[in-house]
């Protein structure tokens, strides 16, 4: 039997010890078998349990802890878990026999306590006793409730521990699933967090780049190819800015080219220096294309009206000239001219309306059968005025060639769009031949030349807005890159598709669907 001083000396080496392994480790289960294994010893209890309420399920009492108990005893004091503590006075004793019976076990005395945390409940602790002679004084009792307020402590730090934790894995799948970049840079601008985005966009691999300079790994760079990151860092040379915002162009180590807009938000010390900063990444690519095409536009369309206005102006304001006579024929070839130049400006005009049509949400179609043959000839007829001997237009249609279902303007103006192109872009003449055949539900056509063809890199490119080939003959001719624009968005609003077959030197063939006409589809 210890003497009372040597009972409060170990009981605070226990609590001492509880204390330094709180300090030492989250572990809320081996601190809480710590707990009750010293609450039992300190007590001359023979086991004793802890329960904590289960916060994230049902709310109940489960037994967290336990000293002197088999795993196999645990489940038949669950009934004691029941009880609220002002039930325990009175019916404590009686379950305790139940259980004693059920278990085997020699339980004749119960102490029970609440785990309070700043009068929160979090629990309940219990430690028994097999002896009668000696009942559980209130010394034990405070000795119980300062091993239960310790035991409180842990649950309390244990729960801080998994919120916090919870939240950082919850931080780390938003920054991994983010479809922009998003890195973490240390006070020394080194990376300490590199998400999945982040390595597709700069070809380094996390394991990689965590520890190495933000300026290495990301390194965007002005118009004048400078390093924005190693020396003009937005970080410092932008300290009072809230959310600093660079621009500018990366090279992946694949040796793609990229241009990126990278947003920061820093964290600083009361001193505003740099503890750490989030910096979002995103691809801009397509979005600066975008703008260089449209200035583009702008350039190539303001150049296009530009010029037939002068020419109307030029030849309007000499043939109203009062000094000069102009013979009949004089007259009709200037009125001629600005005839053709009204009807190019009017050409120029359509299409742009079409395409903000398009990009509003579509073109209007009005349906009927169409023979594809009949109206091929009709466009080849249109070109013959203007394409000289050096051209030679073939129409290759099987004589059983069945109509296509489809606005007779709008397909008219496909064929145009494409004999067009293909008289442009064939300086030294040739053949130029329309055809197509029927497969399945749809009408194959193509019109191909032997012209300058297409490079493969641009076959793609050349559907889109303002796109214009980059070659010395786009330098030369009329256009304003909206013409296969146009052409798809009309054979895919007809459900067909549109694409380009080319060799450079050697020619092009485009091809496109449309669907067959009704009567070819009730056969």
């Amino acid at each position: 039997m210890l003497e009372p001083n040597d009972h409060r000396l170990r009981q605070r080496e226990y609590l001492l010890e509880i204390s330094r392994a709180l300090t030492e480790q989250l572990d809320l289960g081996s601190v809480l078998s710590l707990v009750i294994d010293y609450a039992v010893r300190m007590t001359s209890g023979t086991s004793g349990l802890i329960a904590l309420y289960d916060e994230e399920n049902s709310g109940e009492l489960r037994i967290s802890a336990s000293s002197g108990l088999s795993r196999d005893d645990l489940p038949a004091f669950v009934r004691l878990l029941s009880l609220t503590p002002s039930d325990i006075p009175q019916r404590g004793d009686a379950i305790l026999r139940e259980i004693a019976t059920d278990t085997g076990l020699t339980l004749r005395q119960m102490s029970a306590l609440p785990l309070t945390l700043r009068d929160t409940p979090v629990g309940m602790i219990f430690v028994f006793r097999a002896a009668l002679n000696v009942a559980f004084s209130n010394d034990d009792r405070r000795v119980i409730k300062e091993f239960a307020d310790q035991a409180a402590i842990a649950v309390s730090n244990a729960r801080l521990y998994q919120s916090v934790l919870r939240e950082k894995q919850r931080l780390d799948a938003m920054i991994e699933q983010s479809a922009d970049g998003a890195m973490i840079i240390d006070s020394r601008w080194r990376i300490t967090t590199f998400n999945r985005t982040m390595e597709q966009l700069t070809g380094w691999s996390r394991e990689e780049a965590i520890g190495r300079p933000c300026a290495e790994v990301l390194g965007i760079h002005n118009l004048q190819g400078l390093n924005i990151c190693l020396h003009d860092c937005p970080l410092q040379r932008r300290p009072t800015v809230t959310n600093p915002v660079v621009e500018g162009r990366i090279i992946a180590r694949d040796g793609r080219e990229l241009f990126v807009q990278s947003r920061y938000a820093p964290q600083r010390s009361p001193q505003g220096k740099l503890l750490s900063a989030i910096a979002n990444v995103r691809d801009i690519t397509l979005q600066k294309q975008e703008e260089v095409l449209q200035n583009t536009f702008i350039s190539v369309i303001s150049h296009e009206l530009k010029t037939p206005v002068s020419i109307i102006k030029g030849f309007a304001g000499t043939l109203s000239r009062k000094d000069v006579e102009f013979g009949p024929a004089q007259i009709r070839d200037g009125l001629a001219v600005i005839e053709d130049e009204a009807d190019r400006l009017a050409r120029l005009i359509q299409d742009l309306l079409d395409v903000s049509r398009m990009t509003a949400g579509g073109i209007r179609l009005e349906f009927a059968d169409i023979p594809l043959p009949a109206l091929a000839a009709d466009v080849v007829r249109s070109f013959a005025p203007t394409a000289d001997e050096r051209f030679e237009f073939q129409l290759r249609f099987p004589d059983d060639m069945p109509p296509v279902q489809g606005d007779y303007e709008r397909c008219r103006q496909v064929l145009a769009n494409l004999i067009s192109n293909a008289v442009k872009y064939s300086p030294e003449g040739g053949t130029i031949r329309i055809g197509g055949w029927p497969e399945d539900d749809y009408a194959v056509c193509y019109v191909a030349d032997q012209g300058i063809g297409i490079p493969p890199e641009e076959q793609e490119a050349i559907f889109h807005r303002f796109y214009r080939v980059d070659n010395r003959l786009r330098r030369e001719t009329q256009g304003s890159g909206l013409g296969l624009f146009i052409t798809r968005a009309i054979v895919e609003a007809h459900g067909g598709h549109i694409w380009v077959e080319s060799q450079v030197g050697r020619g092009s063939r485009f091809v496109f669907t449309l669907p067959l006409g009704r009567h070819k589809l009730a056969e």
